[in-house]
């Protein structure tokens, strides 16, 4: 990247239209400045995400908001434990002319809400799941390609577990960030309270078009990386594997079972596209230390001893990083 000025300005842009995006998000979201963070690096990255948070604290709000100022389609589909693949994918049907007719279903638009993932069956989460891995979906023999970029934010209810059917190790790997939404502060909430009460709404720009989305995506995965780099990124993730030489004794004690390769290509992406976002033209070890949580929450299992001892996932990751 220092030999292609156009890259190296091309980084610069990016720096200026995140703080452009940041401010016209800002117009409707107060404060939760690390999940709108979070949410924009996956967009640069091509990575999908998984909202962790208890209900009302905006997280629709936010993904359309999200949606409106990147210029992208945005569709929500609330999952519910009756909702079955075709009722997002789409289903065939025969037209006026007898003839079969694929009529595309919700799936197919650019950012998608899976609002309350885990309320639906393993089928229906599968069908999705399978859109979000493949970028396409296969109905009557035929494949569909998902719109470009595609991108799903998926939330999840931390609190009601009755009649639901959580995403098994395997597929949440599929998610790169675990971003967890938390309760305002209390200045924040009296914002909240007083913009929301007036009757009167905030108007979002839009701010990058799809071309630049993509030429964006392009330009994370051409930023350089140093082979330290990448060695840090895979030892840090080695270390949550119990049963590895790299495992830390903190893995030994807390945890059952450690993150896959996907979350070292992860922690790579992610610090390339945090150094671009901070105007850096290569990213460092901060870099990833400042995406691991995310990125690694949801790819380590706790063991019975660490549930006995109250022991977080939050300050395992700590203890590696």
């Amino acid at each position: 990247m220092q030999n292609n000025s156009g890259d190296v300005e091309m980084v610069k842009d990016l720096g200026i239209k995140y703080r452009l995006l940041k401010d016209e998000i800002g117009k409707v979201i107060i404060g939760q400045d690390e999940v709108i963070h979070l949410l924009l690096l996956s967009i640069f990255c091509k990575g999908h995400s998984l909202l962790v948070g208890v209900p009302g604290l905006a997280k629709t709000l936010l993904v359309n908001t999200v949606a409106q100022s990147l210029g992208l389609s945005f569709r929500r589909i609330q999952f519910t434990p009756d909702l079955m693949p075709s009722d997002i994918v789409g289903a065939e049907i025969l037209d006026e002319n007898r003839q079969f007719k694929f009529v595309k279903g919700p799936l197919f638009a650019n950012i998608i809400l899976a609002d309350e993932i885990n309320r639906t069956p393993p089928k229906t989460q599968s069908a999705l799941l399978e859109a979000m891995q493949e970028r396409s979906v296969t109905a009557g023999g035929h494949t569909y390609k998902m719109a470009n970029p595609f991108f799903v934010l998926a939330t999840q209810n931390p609190i009601e577990q009755e009649g639901t059917y959580p995403l098994p190790e395997a597929q949440l790997d599929r998610f790169m960030f675990n971003i967890e939404v938390g309760y305002p502060s209390f200045e924040e909430e009296v914002s909240i309270v007083k913009n929301t009460t007036i009757g009167v709404e905030a108007e979002v720009n839009e701010v990058l078009s799809v071309d630049e989305i993509l030429k964006y995506q392009q330009l994370v995965r051409k930023i350089p990386v140093s082979d330290h780099l990448y060695e840090y990124a895979i030892r840090l993730v080695q270390a949550t594997r119990p049963d590895t030489p790299n495992a830390k004794e903190v893995t030994r004690e807390y945890l059952s079972w450690g993150a896959g390769p996907r979350a070292s290509q992860n922690l790579i992406l992610a610090a390339k596209a945090h150094a671009a976002l901070q105007g850096k033209f290569s990213p460092d070890t901060e870099d990833v230390m400042a995406v691991a949580k995310p990125i690694l929450r949801h790819r380590i299992v706790k063991n019975y001893r660490a549930e006995a001892e109250g022991i977080s996932i939050e300050k395992i990751i700590e203890g590696l990083v």
